[in-house]
């Protein structure tokens, strides 16, 4: 039967028959702190974050240094006005607090119905092809072009369809104290984005047909026959 060792444990003899303690297990600083584990990985992961974030800082505002100043906007200059059509637009108002306090204008007296259709008005129409709902589609939904302050006049642009086609309109009206509306004119321009002038529309109004019928031309010469092949009228 063997004798069991009367050695302690965690003891160990050495050659000379001396005592030499196991060396104990080391701890670790969160151990000796108290701290948990997880909390010291999140404190390095929340720094190693910070510089990340700091380092990508630091490379933006070098690279915004490094980038070229933009250069400023080259201011566009306006093409100038001929010395003639500053005569013919002399007495015209086209600036945007005269043309906005019109059409605000405007937009009353036709939703309370203060408007009236004079007879060059309902002879383009009849002429031209266009309705009475198209000239006041004109006047909400288009745009004043021009103000006559003599005349107390504007001008207003817009366009009606005809046949799937979309046609410019013109609009002349005016305005008077009263807040009625006379719509003096309607008429398709020839030159849609055209003021007209005040001279001139004094012209067209005063010498202008008011009897005014359609007119249709037949041609001259049909079609694969020899000749000039002009339209008679």
């Amino acid at each position: 039967m063997t004798k069991q060792s009367s050695k302690p444990l965690g003891m160990n003899h050495n050659r000379q028959g001396g005592r030499r303690a196991l060396p104990a297990a080391p701890q670790t600083p969160t151990q000796s702190k108290g701290q948990p584990q997880s909390a010291l990985l999140a404190e390095v992961q929340t720094g190693t974050d910070l510089l990340a974030l700091r380092a990508q800082l630091s490379r933006a505002e070098k690279a915004a240094r490094r980038a070229p100043t933009p250069l400023p906007p080259r201011a566009v200059r306006a093409a100038p006005v001929k010395p003639q059509r500053e005569v013919e637009l002399a007495g015209v108002a086209t600036d945007e607090f005269s043309l906005s306090r019109a059409h605000a204008q405007l937009r009353d007296a036709v939703y309370d119905t203060r408007y009236h259709l004079c007879p060059h008005a309902i002879g383009h129409a009849r002429a031209e092809g266009f309705l009475e709902h198209d000239i006041i589609n004109v006047l909400l939904s288009g745009r004043v072009r021009a103000v006559y302050p003599e005349d107390r006049r504007w001008l207003v642009c817009g366009s009606f369809e005809a046949c799937g086609v979309a046609l410019p309109l013109h609009v002349v009206a005016q305005y008077h104290r009263d807040g009625h509306l006379d719509i003096v004119t309607a008429f398709v321009p020839k030159h849609p984005h055209h003021i007209i002038s005040r001279a001139r529309l004094a012209v067209m109004l005063r010498y202008d047909d008011e009897q005014i019928r359609a007119h249709t031309s037949t041609p001259g010469a049909k079609a694969g026959t020899r000749g000039r092949g002009r339209w008679k009228r």
